[in-house]
């Protein structure tokens, strides 16, 4: 009897202890999970860094440099900020060529957003909108236009606010190509410029800086980046 009893409390301390290990396991999994989730923003972004890296170490890094600034002023996501930055730390002294090629590349860019925006919206404008949850924005970048061209278009180079928002809108509603065009090179190169000359100045201190603390300067960009869809929706 004593035997039975012994035996099964040890049947009932083992199962006890089983699904404490499973529920135990359970929770580790969705931390696990969670974490994945918490991290991915960082991870994608270091793994693009690294990759821009390796570009500004080979001899496409200029042609590069010109294609994502080209691009992002009408449909690419990531701004030439990212490979500016990697070229110039990787050589300082070429600063002003990198900041020139992506201010050239951006304002070129522009003129082909305008472009999209006036001529072949219906066919792919309307798809960069929708696929960047653009069309809520035009009614408040229409209004902002209207006061002043070449000041919303330089407010847009300048700040994280969605470049590509203002030239589209700017074919889109037809304003003034030259005026919008001289906003977009002040803004652009003022930014440009502005970026490669810290890092002409401060480079080896702000490579290290964005290797240590590089989680950090990730989560900052994309908050930046959200900020700027909600200065166009909410302050312009």
């Amino acid at each position: 009897m004593i035997c039975c009893g012994l035996f099964f409390r040890l049947q009932t301390i083992c199962s006890t202890c089983k699904r404490s290990d499973m529920e135990h396991g359970h929770k580790h999994e969705q931390q696990s999970a969670l974490s994945s989730i918490i991290s991915w923003p960082t991870r994608t972004m270091y793994r693009l860094y690294m990759w821009t890296i390796k570009w500004a170490q080979t001899g496409y890094a200029k042609v590069a440099l010109f294609l994502v600034a080209l691009t992002e002023s009408s449909f690419f996501p990531i701004p030439p900020d990212v490979l500016l930055i990697a070229m110039t730390v990787a050589d300082r002294f070429k600063w002003w060529l990198y900041a020139s090629i992506a201010t050239i590349g951006s304002v070129l860019g522009a003129a082909i957003g305008y472009y999209i925006g006036y001529a072949l919206f219906g066919s792919v404008g309307q798809a960069i909108v929708d696929f960047y949850g653009l069309q809520e924005y035009f009614t408040t970048v229409q209004a902002r236009y209207e006061q002043n061209v070449m000041l919303a278009i330089f407010a847009a180079a300048f700040t994280p606010i969605p470049f590509k928002v203002f030239t589209l809108a700017g074919g889109f509603f037809a304003v003034s190509l030259p005026q919008m065009l001289i906003g977009a090179l002040l803004g652009r190169a003022g930014r440009f410029f502005a970026v490669a000359l810290a890092l002409r100045l401060f480079g080896k201190v702000i490579a290290d800086s964005i290797e240590r603390y590089f989680n950090i300067l990730s989560i900052l960009f994309l908050v930046l980046l959200v900020g700027g869809f909600v200065v166009v929706r909410y302050m312009l």
